[in-house]
């Protein structure tokens, strides 16, 4: 008995001391991650887009919830691909499992030049203004001022994050959570409006007056508005091998999330219709800080510390899901094999967040941020559709893989014919934006063939990446993580059996 019990004990220790990622994840930072990557500051800005294309008061509010249910049907397909295909990476991950090298590495490419670095710059720049705004009232703050300190707190978080991912995780929670109660703020505060009887834009009558002729069009552009609010709700695929028992806390963080990140949008819609007319919201920049304004009295400073709080939140769940892909992406080979390795002590991926910082600075430097945001939104879309449309073709290609969750057809199906529609309407209103976002796509064609593809390189060159690469692990202190196989075992498996 003696000998069996420490047997155990020396397993459990054996896994302790292993360099790998730490399942350090739980149901609640799980769920954290998810409402925190999804609530950044649309919310408390994009209703207007929304309301602007929808038309009416009760359309745009329709447009919001069923952008949450579009949003589930996509976690739904999410949720079975995270479980079937256990690799932290999320769509690139599992587009290229199903597709091939060529295919994930396309979406690689993208995010890691253009799309996270630009989004992170993005939500830094929103930060820093809304930091920075109450010194300077009157004005907008300096250039300078506002890309300093986006790079302080690009800096900050990426050392938090090298430094340990529970810090990170806990981050993430505390900000999660306050970017609730603000939201909570303005659904009480609107509630209380409402049983006071102002709520003149809500009765159906009002409701559905079209301030213009509805259209396809211009619906699908309403969507299109709400879904970027809902967008960061497959991040959580990103660090798969990082949550505890993934089988059960990934589909559970997705089903609470979801519903809970849709009824939070709907009511904070709700609130703002109930203290501001229509006209009111369209003319506004920042409807959080209107609303404010309007009913917080003393009290509207809140607002533009909430937002800032919430991107706050938002950039480090971003640092943390990114540097995620970047690691997966160099473990099958795509990357360096340099943004593979953790560190040594804190078992954190400190050279994937190095370039994913170095990368965000170096937009944030560049200057106009906001026109490539619309280029990349294009690509964020094509690789969703993409990863889904991966999950048909799995179902018919291997249809004996294990599945812990499968998914009605209907689901995935449903989901691909909403995405289609959208994604037509975009090229059709914007073709130059969504032409641009495919050609910074396609430009990753040649760097895959003569890069990954291409196994005969000259000596000099695999000299010089060994030299790069061993100078990058003295430094950052870094090593290859030991891999556990056991969240592995039912896709290898399978394998042997199709």
């Amino acid at each position: 008995m003696e000998g069996k019990e420490k047997k155990k004990k020396d397993n459990k220790s054996s896994k302790s001391d292993r360099v790998t990622l730490k399942k350090e994840i739980g149901l609640l930072s799980a769920c954290a991650i998810i409402i925190g990557n999804i609530i950044g500051s649309g919310i408390f800005i994009s209703p207007k887009g929304v309301l602007e294309h929808a038309g009416s008061v009760g359309l745009s509010l329709i447009v919001w919830v069923c952008g949450g249910g579009i949003c589930a049907l996509g976690s739904l397909c999410y949720a079975e691909l995270g479980v079937t295909i256990p690799k932290s990476g999320g769509d690139y991950s599992y587009v290229t499992e199903i597709f091939g090298g060529l295919v994930g590495f396309l979406l690689l490419w993208s995010a890691v030049l253009i799309m996270y670095p630009t989004t992170l710059a993005v939500i830094a720049l929103t930060f820093s203004n809304y930091v920075l705004q109450p010194a300077f009232e009157d004005c907008l703050p300096p250039y300078m001022a506002t890309r300093l300190l986006a790079t302080i707190c690009i800096l900050f978080l990426t050392w938090v994050n090298c430094s340990s991912v529970r810090w990170a995780t806990r981050i993430q929670d505390v900000f999660t959570v306050g970017k609730l109660l603000a939201l909570v703020l303005i659904i009480v505060v609107g509630l209380v409006q409402i049983c006071r009887g102002h709520y003149d834009a809500l009765r159906p009558s009002v409701a559905f007056e079209f301030s213009q002729d509805p259209s396809v069009g211009q619906i699908a552009l309403a969507f299109l508005q709400a879904s970027f609010a809902y967008s960061g709700w497959n991040f959580l695929n990103y660090v798969t091998e990082e949550v505890v028992e993934p089988r059960k806390n990934l589909p559970r963080a997705i089903y609470i999330s979801i519903p809970l990140v849709t009824l939070v949008y709907t009511m904070t819609n709700i609130a703002y219709f109930s203290s501001m007319t229509p006209e009111e919201l369209l003319a506004s920049n920042a409807v959080a800080v209107t609303f404010g304004e309007k009913l917080l009295g003393m009290f509207s400073w809140v607002m533009p510390i909430s937002v800032a709080l919430s991107t706050f939140g938002g950039i480090n769940g971003y640092l943390f899901t990114s540097s995620r892909l970047c690691f997966s992406g160099a473990r099958e080979g795509h990357l360096p094999y340099l943004l593979a390795m953790i560190h040594l002590k804190n078992c954190t991926p400190i050279p994937a967040l190095l370039v994913c910082c170095t990368a965000t600075i170096f937009i944030l430097c560049v200057g106009e941020t906001h026109n490539l945001i619309n280029y990349v939104s294009f690509i964020n879309y094509l690789s969703y559709g993409v990863t889904i449309a991966g999950l048909l073709y799995l179902r018919k290609k291997r249809p004996n893989l294990v599945r812990p969750i499968k998914v009605s057809l209907l689901v995935p199906i449903a989901y691909l014919i909403f995405w289609a529609v959208l994604l037509c309407f975009s090229l059709y209103s914007e073709p130059v934006v969504c032409g641009l976002g495919m050609v910074i796509m396609l430009t990753g064609v040649p760097v895959y063939f003569v890069g990954v593809h291409w196994k005969d390189k000259p000596k000099c060159v695999y000299r010089l990446v060994e030299r790069v690469t061993y100078v990058g692990q003295k430094v950052c202190n870094v090593v290859f993580p030991q891999e556990d196989l056991s969240e592995t075992e039912p896709l290898t498996s399978s394998k042997a059996t199709d």
